[in-house]
């Protein structure tokens, strides 16, 4: 009886409810992320259709935010651009989580010289200008969204590689950790139970802002006339 009234009494933890700012925001991301990948689709034109007849027009019921001064549809445009840039952006994301990640977690399982050699090549390569290195693969395959994923990968790889790599070495120090290796389960295991459960919400921390600077990277490209080449919009 005692022991149900003391748990009756222990304070009841409840979850902070979402302001309505923070509801509309996440519904107007939700909106633009859905827009854009359905793309062009959406409106029903070609983004790359043109006609002299029907350029310079205002906003109106067909084309819903006008034409250029080619005569294409602004909204269209605007839907395949986001598309383009939104795919561009995870695809970059991924390709650099991925080796950042493994290369994070071999560096911090095998110390030494291993971790030494990693670590170095990751700060050379923190110390060159991430656009300009983006520039130079973009340049040597003009138009190309493959150099441009290459790009942005081998920029964004190496925060993934640090904060991986100072994760894991916290992680592997644990005695759940030791006691594990004692039984001989191999890494995979550990990898699985102990490593993934603790880097993972800081990698999509990363990741998310690892999209961000993958779409300001593509719009710089395209201002300087070195992204993608038109007709394609970005």
């Amino acid at each position: 009886m005692n022991d149900r009234a003391a748990t009756s009494s222990l304070p009841v933890r409840r979850l902070p409810r979402p302001d309505a700012a923070r509801l509309a925001g996440l519904a107007l991301l939700a909106a633009l992320i859905g827009a854009a990948a359905v793309g062009p689709a959406l409106v029903g034109h070609d983004p790359a259709s043109q006609s002299r007849l029907d350029a310079r027009q205002g906003p109106s019921a067909a084309p819903l935010l006008g034409t250029d001064h080619l005569g294409r549809d602004i909204t269209a445009r605007l839907l395949s651009g986001a598309r383009l840039s939104l795919g561009l952006a995870r695809l970059s994301a991924v390709t650099a989580a991925l080796p950042g990640a493994l290369l994070g977690v071999l560096a911090a399982r095998a110390g030494g010289r291993t971790n030494r050699l990693l670590t170095a090549f990751a700060d050379a390569v923190l110390a060159l200008p991430g656009l300009l290195l983006v520039l130079m693969l973009a340049g040597i395959a003009p138009g190309s969204w493959w150099a441009l994923n290459v790009g942005i990968s081998l920029t964004l790889w190496v925060e993934y590689f640090r904060d991986t790599r100072q994760r894991a070495r916290v992680v592997l120090a644990v005695a759940a950790v030791e006691a594990s290796r004692m039984l001989r389960p191999g890494p995979w295991p550990i990898l699985r139970r102990h490593i993934v459960s603790e880097i993972g919400p800081g990698l999509l921390t990363i990741a998310a802002f690892g999209v961000t600077t993958a779409v300001t990277a593509v719009a710089a490209l395209g201002f300087v006339s070195v992204g993608i080449r038109p007709p394609q919009a970005e």
